[in-house]
């Protein structure tokens, strides 16, 4: 990524709201965050993080919206990042399946404290194992993707099906009693993709459309069937273990059933993750049990999380990583803020928790971003 990287100017492309353009002086809206500082921090991080582009929005009420896009969505051809583009969102999607789980639970179909046994045959420890363990990733069973994702260059546009990923999982021995410890898998969050649609009759993806991105009027947002993006899209670039740097703006992500497929833009996540956070789409009562927050100590330095759903120094959401993209969607209840951060790299995951840290100083320094995990 360095060599593709260094040397390349680094441009500031604004979406300029219209809220901005109305009125002047003492009545015109103020910015939600200081945009000037931002504006200028954002570039250097980047350079910092090997980051070739990246897209940034903060939303508060009452305020104008910061949204910019900086750097080149394709390292190619030069061309710049937009704040429409296409994205790959990764773990993102745990908080769509999870929520289309828990809005069954508010039709009386599923239990929290349901085994996964009663909806999935042949999940070791599946009588013990719960609804609930597995949306809090307290499951014990092993996360599959430790297989499949080194396995990705060789095989990119390979097409998994859920049960050859649980397969994975199910030939490792549980790593501890249910309930007893956090594990982050992503086994957990595919098998409730499998319990959505053993229970709603649809395949994953039309159920999350037709329940969640539809009455959320998230136009931009989807689950694919395959492994093309819509356009426009950001090209997405991802690191080999022989350290080479690849294109892989193409590579098929059935691999993330359930728990990492899906595509999205700033705008309808900035719209998803405040929503999640406050409960739209669900029942107070069920809203209460997703915010069961309990340690997650691989998450960060004193993470919380719920039911498919962070808690990181009061910020509310959660993060993705998928091979060429990684993307950051939080809301902060205290302050009625959004930020969103989406860049089309993740080469180096640390570098860009550490440039979404450098934002979050500056969008609320009375809630900075954790440290990474050790």
């Amino acid at each position: 990524m360095a060599q593709t990287f260094r040397g390349r100017r680094i441009v500031a492309v604004v979406a300029i709201s219209m809220t901005g353009l109305v009125g002047c002086g003492e009545s015109a809206v103020q910015p939600a965050v200081p945009d000037k500082q931002l504006t200028e921090t954002i570039p250097p991080a980047m350079e910092h993080a090997s980051i070739p582009g990246a897209i940034v929005g903060v939303w508060q009420d009452g305020a104008e919206p910061y949204v910019q896009a900086f750097g080149v969505g394709d390292t190619a051809t030069g061309d710049p990042m937009a704040p429409d583009l296409f994205m790959r969102i990764g773990s993102l999607t745990k908080t769509f399946t999870t929520t289309a789980v828990l809005q069954l639970v508010d039709q009386g179909k599923v239990g929290l404290d349901d085994p996964i046994d009663r909806y999935v045959p042949d999940v070791p420890n599946g009588d013990l194992i719960t609804i609930r363990q597995l949306a809090a990733m307290r499951s014990g069973l092993p996360d599959y993707s430790e297989v499949v994702i080194p396995a990705l260059p060789s095989q990119p546009q390979r097409q998994w099906t859920p049960q050859e990923l649980l397969e994975i999982s199910f030939s490792r021995p549980p790593l501890f009693a249910p309930g007893t410890e956090f594990d982050y898998s992503n086994t957990n969050t595919a098998l409730l993709g499998l319990v959505v649609e053993k229970v709603s009759g649809q395949p994953l993806n039309e159920y999350i459309d037709e329940s969640i991105t539809r009455p959320e009027d998230l136009g931009h947002t989807s689950v694919p069937t395959d492994a093309a993006l819509p356009s426009p899209h950001a090209h997405g670039y991802t690191k080999t273990t022989d350290g080479e740097t690849v294109d892989a703006t193409d590579w098929n992500p059935s691999w993330g059933f359930g728990a990492g497929n899906m595509i999205s833009t700033l705008d309808d996540l900035s719209v998803w993750v405040r929503d999640l956070a406050t409960g739209t789409l669900l029942s107070p009562a069920t809203q209460r049990e997703r915010e069961q927050f309990q340690p997650a100590p691989s998450e960060g330095t004193g993470s919380l999380y719920g039911l498919g759903v962070e808690y990181q120094n009061g910020w509310i959401g959660h993060n993705g990583n998928i091979a060429g993209y990684q993307t950051y969607a939080y809301y902060l209840p205290s302050e009625g803020k959004t930020v969103v951060m989406l860049v089309n790299t993740n080469a180096d995951p640390l570098g860009v928790w550490n440039f979404f840290s450098e934002i979050v100083k500056i969008v609320s320094p009375d809630h900075p971003w954790p440290a990474p995990p050790s």
